[in-house]
């Protein structure tokens, strides 16, 4: 695999950018999202008519990095409210530029799609996903809320959104993604890159501007319905939570057992009334 965090790969009309981090799932760093926004502003001025952001390895995306040894986890307790909304505020400005590029962008779905990978995925024109995808809005841990559910809103509706906001860990399949309409189409994990390959050709066929065009029209109706506006506000929502004593401890705990063990004490009591919460639903 090449050092670069985003890979690049130009195929015709069609440009494949490559969450390139495997060892880590693919988790969100600051550097892969800096390299994520150089790589999208490269992509304008090109031939390409659509573009394609995968994951390598096992995962699209596992979210943001909140591993005890990345600078995620105590990153709401290093700063202020208002520098903590700033920094994620930064962050949906990067997903608002997926939306706004110039080509369509696809995202392809496999493995795990987590939290902030959910997010991103969110925000591009169309999500094709395996079928067998794990799909979580929500962390795995109570770390906060409110930023990332507001996306699933304009595509399954309140009462989806909350059910996968709420209930932390809570996962679904690719299958079931594109049920709900999250997802535009769900297919085997084996033929996943073949069936985008030959989507996005297909796609490509169509003129660059007017292709454009077609993005802008249907962008500026879901923006109508508020998109952008509740994505932003997440931002606030969460940056208030990382300020509770109750994130504050989930946090601690990261930092001294780790997080799959933090994830274990969270879950312990009702594993042992009710059976492992984890699994697809």
């Amino acid at each position: 695999m090449s050092d670069e965090l985003i890979q690049v790969e130009i195929d015709g009309h069609v440009t494949w950018l490559t969450l390139n981090r495997p060892d880590r799932l693919n988790a969100l760093s600051d550097d892969l999202l800096e390299q994520l926004g150089d790589v999208l502003d490269a992509t304008v001025n090109t031939d390409a008519r659509v573009v394609v952001i995968r994951g390598a390895g096992r995962a699209f995306c596992a979210g943001y990095d909140v591993a005890p040894d990345s600078a995620e986890v105590g990153y709401a307790a290093e700063r202020t409210p208002v520098e903590d909304r700033d920094r994620l505020l930064g962050n949906i400005e990067l997903f608002t530029r997926i939306w706004r590029h110039p080509q369509p962008v696809i995202a392809a779905v496999h493995g795990h799609c987590v939290a902030g990978g959910a997010q991103l995925a969110s925000m591009c024109d169309v999500t094709i996903v395996a079928d067998d995808a794990n799909i979580m809005t929500s962390p795995a841990l109570p770390l906060g809320g409110g930023y990332l559910s507001p996306l699933w809103v304009h595509r399954v509706g309140g009462q989806r959104a909350k059910l996968m906001s709420m209930d932390a860990g809570r996962r679904i399949t690719g299958a079931k993604a594109a049920e709900w309409g999250w997802a535009a189409e769900a297919v085997p994990a084996d033929e996943l890159h073949d069936f985008v390959r030959r989507t996005a050709h297909s796609i490509a066929r169509t003129p660059g501007p007017l292709l454009r065009l077609k993005k802008e029209a249907v962008n500026r109706a879901v923006e109508l319905e508020g998109l952008l506006t509740y994505a932003r506000t997440g931002a606030e929502t969460d940056a208030l939570l990382h300020l509770t004593p109750e994130v504050r401890h989930v946090q601690s705990r990261i930092k001294e057992v780790g997080l799959k063990a933090a994830i274990v004490e969270f879950n312990a009591d009702f594993d042992a009334e009710f059976g492992s919460v984890r699994g697809a639903r």
